[in-house]
């Protein structure tokens, strides 16, 4: 499995945009590449699928575990050339005041060489200070290489040979600054690949510039390098055939894929729908809300009163649904902003509204508090909270603790037809959750 980690000093490095550099230049090299993300943020795999034409995975140690990572990985790199993993914020932060689940924990996780990626405007000589720390900072780091971004050519050239003889590290190219190539940011991390209209001519401008200024060939030498990833192989046998209604438009489009991959593997036929746009909710067994940005689209959803209703008497009829974040605020009466308020389903009592600040953010451990749609009282999954609102109706189905200890509330209005609540869940990290769901659509498909 030839693989490579992309990681950075700290967020906004760059990392994303020459991650996306790379893919794309290896893809014109006629390279089947994968790509794979730390932690757990949905939008940067968007970036990744949008460059490769196929799904990008996410990799989080703490929702899935170490053994469930390097199955996840080797899986999805079985037929690929190379693997390009990017890293999450600086690539040693993880969980509170540790590096647990942190892209340095990811590459010692699955041995993976680390190449990282240092802003070097208005920097020479400290660029070797950085370079030095990160290599050193853990015995075990894997950083065997860095590419500096926002310099130029000639400063590039000139400090090359002092970076790498202070920093120990082999310098593999640069990035210039290229003010046309940004991506924008709104306040879950970047802008959706959907929105970005003219998001190819953005990636070949930076796979032009990868292969210019970037030494790929090293690149690839590095990858080629990993040696082989042990993991345990994890066998999932189909449940029965149902179709699974799935929201996925500009609003709900935060889906883990190899969580839906696991639902197709347990039977499901997965039917896109938009809840923006189609006025009737497809004929199906269960029905799939993801998060998404559901609050700047709201008068259209407002609006589609069909679809609304459809979703509302479906739920009322026993329509088995798994609702995360924007998909479970979609099922509440109002969404408030300010002076204005939008019907929304209404399938359970509430509103939600934006907050100022995140709430409730970060890593938690869940504990079902009664029986419902996923599993039995008493049982487990981890998962990550990360929104800009809240709800008047949480729900108390699950306790969830956060990773660090500090702090713990109830969430999830559930049933046993029923998940809805603002954590994000990757049922890879439980894999009975997914089949309690299949289980419950095919006896909702045995009652129709």
């Amino acid at each position: 499995m030839p693989r490579v980690m992309i990681c950075a000093t700290g967020s906004g490095s760059g990392k994303t945009t020459i991650t996306c550099g790379i893919l794309k230049a290896l893809l014109n090299e006629g390279m089947k590449v994968a790509a794979f993300k730390s932690g757990p943020d949905y939008i940067d795999p968007m970036f990744h699928s949008k460059v490769i034409g196929a799904k990008s995975r996410n990799l989080d140690l703490f929702m899935l575990g170490k053994d469930g990572v390097k199955f996840l990985a080797a899986k999805n790199a079985s037929d690929v050339d190379v693997s390009v993993f990017e890293g999450a914020m600086g690539f040693y932060d993880g969980m509170g005041k540790t590096a647990e689940a942190s892209a340095y924990d990811l590459a010692r996780t699955c041995d993976v060489p680390v190449i990282l990626v240092v802003n070097g405007k208005g920097a020479a000589l400290s660029i070797a200070a950085q370079l030095k720390g990160f290599k050193e900072f853990r015995q075990d780091s894997h950083i065997v290489g860095a590419i500096l971004n926002n310099v130029n050519p000639m400063s590039y050239a000139y400090y090359k040979d002092v970076i790498e003889a202070e920093g120990g590290v082999k310098l593999l190219g640069y990035f210039p600054v290229l003010q046309s190539c940004n991506f924008e940011s709104r306040h879950l991390g970047l802008v959706t690949a959907e929105e970005i209209g003219d998001l190819q001519a953005i990636v070949d401008r930076l796979a032009a510039q990868a292969e210019k200024s970037l030494d790929l060939e090293g690149i690839l030498e590095i990858a080629k390098g990993a040696p082989d990833l042990q993991y345990l192989p994890q066998e999932v046998e189909p449940i029965s055939k149902v179709k699974l209604a799935l929201a996925q438009d500009k609003a709900f489009c935060f889906y883990y894929q190899d969580a839906l991959d696991l639902l197709t593997e347990l039977g499901a036929e997965l039917i896109p729908f938009s809840p923006i746009h189609d006025k009737h909710l497809p004929e199906c067994d269960g029905l799939l809300l993801g998060g998404g940005y559901p609050e700047l689209y709201a008068q259209q959803l407002a609006d589609n009163t069909t679809m609304l209703c459809e979703i509302k008497q479906a739920l009322a009829q026993g329509l088995p649904c798994f609702a995360e974040c924007g998909g479970f605020m979609y099922l509440l009466e109002r969404y408030a902003a300010g002076d204005a308020a939008y019907n929304w389903v209404g399938a359970l009592q509430g509103e939600t509204v934006l907050t100022k600040k995140l709430t409730r953010f970060g890593y938690v451990m869940l504990t079902a508090q009664e029986d419902n749609l996923l599993c039995k009282a008493g049982e487990q999954i981890n998962g990550h909270e990360f929104h800009y609102s809240d709800s008047s109706n949480n729900g108390a189905g699950f306790l969830a603790r956060k990773a660090s200890g500090k702090g713990e509330w109830s969430c999830a209005n559930v049933s046993p037809t029923l998940y809805a609540g603002y954590p994000h869940l990757h049922l890879w990290g439980n894999v009975n959750f997914a089949r309690n769901f299949i289980k419950a659509c095919v006896a909702f498909a045995g009652r129709k």
